[in-house]
């Protein structure tokens, strides 16, 4: 019997000379090996499930994670790009899985959606990139140390301003390469606060570009290009936050002044548009300048649609192709995973004062064009209101969240004329009943009354008519209601009749042949100012108080911008030139003027160049029946009124006319002096003279004499 030895030998001596003797060097093509593992994340607090629901929550697992990138499949190992591990022992899974995807890109934007994400009502999924899971297991374990608390540093108060024992409001302005905040208290010249002294000392420009005030007044945002955002606050403006912006264009504070939305307008820039959480200066998130499939126009003449925050900062919302993207805060993720469906979306707004979405539609196929009243988050829809043959809509809301009004352009059949309608929601009644105002006449402007329920609106037969018409109208009608009241002897007495308020749209006036492009309501009502802004407009500016129908008209050449402060007592009227540059022909009319609400001129300021200007806003504070108690009690407030006004008139009296006094006074001690010695001298002077005083009257003998001259005379002669 051989053995392998042998038989290998005898195999070997058969199969001489079929080998090479060039040595064998394999250098099989491997792949690269990966071994950073930045394509793959950690999915945790997954449900924990038995081996029967194993394969259920695979499914589900992979089903999710799919729609985020492609996973890297491996067929010839059987590998799906999602592993979750199973314990044995407990006969459950680990509650977690390993996801790998074919790039790393994929990777982070899975991270991105996924972190935080409800999975069920008991899951909210944590995940991690895999590289981080590996630097965690790779640490010591050590005993933990608690770090030391930093001292507390007290922040500025963002209300000091509100403190003011005077009630001044204030401005910013923007000229040349100035930016200067400014008190006002409607009767003297305004006065400077602050105009960046500190900043000019470090040898640093505290704003290069625009500025905005927060809608409560507690911040002021400056816009440094190359730096980005700057927050101020505070009586002394110290910088409280800067956000990291490059090239920004733009900013817009939420509502409730907790976020702050910066844009740089450039379109290569998948981060064109952030989101700050003020208090923390952490970015929430970054969106491109449009959304996905957004319609651009065929020269890019299409505006990016703008995001719009809900009155209380829990959504922000922007409108997509056929869809409105909301964003619930703070995780700012979509609001229940999905958008808002809303077919040939053309705008939309929020309610002031509540959660709710007005939209329109145009028509589409045998869909009528229509506008809705959405709720959310439930996304119920409150009314509906169809419309046919529409061309164009705009909506306004009242600045209290009751009345929407909906300035419908319609076309005939044929298309070859226009005309107009405006549709009224009142939206607090049940039902949110609608109202149709027809006018024939073209509708330039339509402007809500604020803390009212009036609305006034430009209209012409043509809408570049030099001359147009101004309507007012009430969505409240004030009827008499017939009283009965009983008298003393048990007998009925009819009563005078008293007024009831009831909801009805009714006409008030017209004001016919008026030079104006614009309307704009003081913040207290009753007051509103018809401007006619541009630099082809006349720059009439027509004060006219519905109340009472007085109409006072001034004028300000070449006006482009108008701005009430927030009381209602006081309004600016500016012409500006852009900071980018351009209008350097009407240098010589840049500046502002500042008028009363009846229209007297307070103030004025001229400039080289000016950009901006704004006043600070203030929170209101006050529910209309406060409001109408103090308008009630305004009398008992008069006297005190009247003495803070004198005791300032007198302060400030005494401040201009302190140089003018201390050289009163100075002169009164010179005569003062002057008379000492006179007297002293007088005394000496009668010593001399043995007592004999030159002075006293008493020395002399008084006559008086009658001197009569005859200059000329003349003699005529009367037959």
């Amino acid at each position: 019997m051989t053995s392998i030895e042998d038989q290998l030998a005898a195999e070997a001596e058969e199969l001489d000379g079929y080998f090479s003797d060039t040595p064998l060097e394999p250098q099989p093509n491997y792949p690269p090996l990966n071994e950073k593992f930045d394509n793959a994340i950690i999915i945790l607090n997954l449900p924990q499930v038995p081996d029967s629901k194993l394969e259920k929550l695979t499914k589900v697992v992979m089903k999710l994670v799919s729609r985020i990138g492609n996973l890297a499949v491996n067929e010839d190992t059987g590998f799906s790009g999602v592993l979750m591990p199973f314990n044995n022992d407990k006969g459950t899974t680990e509650g977690f899985a390993f996801c790998e995807y074919e790039t790393p890109e994929e990777a982070k934007n899975a991270i991105g959606v996924l972190d935080g994400y409800k999975f069920d009502k008991n899951h909210s999924l944590n995940v991690v990139p895999y590289p981080r899971a590996e630097k965690l297991q790779k640490m010591k374990e050590t005993e933990f140390v608690e770090p030391e608390r930093p001292p507390f540093v007290e922040k500025p108060n963002a209300t000091a301003w509100l403190e003011d024992p005077s009630q001044r409001d204030q401005f910013v302005i923007r000229y040349g390469k100035e930016t200067a905040v400014y008190w006002y208290d409607h009767k003297s010249d305004p006065v400077v606060d602050y105009a960046g002294e500190r900043e000019k000392e470090a040898g640093v420009s505290w704003c290069e570009y625009y500025c905005h005030w927060s809608p409560k007044g507690s911040y002021l945002a400056t816009l440094v290009p190359a730096r980005g955002v700057i927050l101020w606050s505070g009586s002394d403006y110290e910088k409280v936050g800067r956000f990291v912006a490059p090239d920004v264009k733009t900013v817009m504070f939420s509502p409730q002044e907790n976020y702050l939305l910066t844009n740089n307008m450039r379109l290569d820039d998948e981060t064109a548009i952030k989101v700050y959480h003020i208090q923390s200066g952490k970015l929430m998130r970054a969106f491109p300048l449009f959304p996905d499939n957004f319609p651009r126009g065929d020269n890019n003449n299409i505006p990016p649609p703008p995001f719009q925050w809900s009155h209380d900062d829990n959504y922000l919302a922007r409108m997509g192709q056929d869809l409105i993207s909301i964003y619930s805060t703070p995780t700012m993720r979509l609001l229940d995973k999905k958008s808002l469906l809303a077919e040939g979306i053309h705008e939309f707004h929020w309610s002031p004062k509540a959660n709710v979405l007005a939209c329109w539609s145009p028509e589409q196929s045998n869909s009528p064009a229509h506008v809705d009243l959405i709720e959310i988050p439930s996304r119920k829809k409150l009314r509906q209101k169809n419309l046919f043959n529409v061309t164009k809509c705009s909506m306004v809301w009242h600045d209290d969240g009751e009345f929407l009004a909906v300035k419908v352009t319609r076309h005939t059949k044929s298309k070859k004329t226009l005309y107009n309608n405006i549709e009224l929601f009142r939206v607090n009644d049940p039902g949110v009943p609608v109202e149709m105002l027809d006018i024939k006449d073209a509708v330039m402007s339509l402007v809500w009354e604020p803390r009212g329920t009036r609305f006034a609106m430009i209209h012409a037969e043509n809408p570049s008519s030099t001359k147009v018409d101004v309507s007012f109208y009430d969505m409240m009608k004030k009827v008499p209601e017939s009283t009965i009241s009983i008298n003393k002897k048990g007998g009925n007495k009819k009563g005078p009749p008293q007024m009831t308020t009831v909801a009805e749209l009714n006409k008030i006036e017209t004001l016919e042949g008026k030079q104006c492009n614009v309307l704009f309501w003081s913040p207290a009502g009753s007051t509103i100012l018809m401007a006619s802004l541009g630099d082809s407009a006349s720059g009439t500016l027509e004060f006219y108080d519905v109340n009472s129908k007085t109409l006072v008209i001034k004028e300000h050449y070449r006006a482009n911008k108008v701005l009430w402060d927030p009381a209602g007592r006081t309004v600016a009227t500016c012409v500006s030139q852009p900071v980018e540059g351009g209008h350097f022909k009407f240098a010589m009319d840049n500046g502002y003027i500042l008028w009363s609400f009846q229209g007297k001129q307070l103030y004025q300021q001229s400039f080289e160049t000016f950009y901006q200007l704004l006043w600070r806003p203030r929170e209101n504070l006050l529910s209309k029946q406060e409001i109408k108690k103090v308008k009630k009690n305004l009398k008992n407030y008069e006297k005190q009124f009247e003495k803070a006004d004198k005791e300032r008139q007198r302060a400030l009296y005494l401040e201009e006319t302190k140089g003018k006094r201390a050289e009163r006074k100075k002169y009164r001690d010179l005569l003062s002096q002057l008379r000492e010695l006179r007297r002293e001298q007088k005394r000496r002077h009668v010593e001399l003279q043995d007592g004999y005083d030159s002075d006293d009257e008493e020395h002399y003998t008084t006559r008086e004499m009658a001197i009569e001259t005859i200059l000329s005379t003349k003699e005529e002669v009367v037959l």
